[in-house]
């Protein structure tokens, strides 16, 4: 059987970053794409792997990375991981340049890579999109009605297209992941790494992205009929979105 091959959105960091490693730790083929060259290029140096520069937000990005992907070969799995979130604004004083950043990459940006990829998905005869989430779109909160927004929408891509592509040898999964923490996006978010500590300050073990990538390679890795729909994943100290336990010691 030929070597498996699966492009990585959002690969400079974090979640992405450590999936690429993951799957080259396996012996896929990985394309990793993301806007940050000098990471690829670090990260390809480190793993192997090869990498396109695109914007999620730029159909014409979107357009280039799809057709230099298919050109290097058949394409077994689509992780649409590249997301990102913005402040913490209620909803009544909502920045609404924030709500539409966090719609273009976390909803039009996975809608972007997916359609571009699905012909050689399917192509491929054993294909599989994996689409990050979050707990976020399943549950709201005070303070993140735009990130909410976007990742319910990025759930309802997800549940929608497995609708439309049954029949196809395409399997779809959602991975939803609750706390976790990453060396960017918190501070992204909140606009320091002082304000981003603070969401951590207490918890005990909060998930890494290496565990979040070990979901995604489980998913990927299960016999090509076996399907995971969904996977909600947090750590043991986070019981929901309101409920976490904080240890004032640590």
């Amino acid at each position: 059987m030929a070597k498996l091959r699966a492009v990585v959105t959002g690969a400079s960091s974090g979640m992405g970053a450590a999936t690429v490693r993951q799957l080259r730790d396996l012996d896929w083929d990985v394309v990793a794409v993301a806007r940050r060259e000098d990471r690829l290029r670090e990260l390809a140096e480190e793993t192997g792997c090869d990498y396109v520069v695109a914007d999620m937000t730029s159909d014409d990005d979107v357009a280039r990375m799809a057709a230099e992907v298919t050109a290097g070969g058949p394409v077994h799995a689509l992780v649409a991981n590249a997301g990102a979130a913005f402040g913490q604004d209620e909803i009544r004083s909502a920045d609404i340049d924030d709500w539409a950043k966090m719609l273009d990459i976390n909803v039009l940006g996975t809608l972007r890579s997916v359609k571009a990829l699905i012909p050689a998905l399917i192509e491929s005869g054993r294909g599989d999109i994996v689409i990050m989430s979050s707990t976020a779109g399943r549950i709201v909160y005070e303070g993140g009605g735009g990130y909410t927004a976007a990742k319910h929408g990025t759930a309802a891509i997800a549940e929608t297209l497995r609708l439309e592509l049954a029949g196809e040898p395409v399997r779809v999964i959602e991975i939803a992941p609750g706390m976790v923490a990453t060396e960017e996006f918190s501070a992204k978010r909140l606009g320091s790494q002082e304000a981003a500590d603070k969401v951590y300050a207490g918890v005990e073990n909060p998930l890494t992205a290496e565990d979040c990538a070990d979901a995604i390679v489980y998913a990927l890795t299960r016999p090509h009929h076996f399907n995971v729909d969904l996977m909600v994943i947090r750590p043991i100290a986070q019981a929901a979105q309101h409920k976490v336990a904080r240890n004032r010691g640590l």
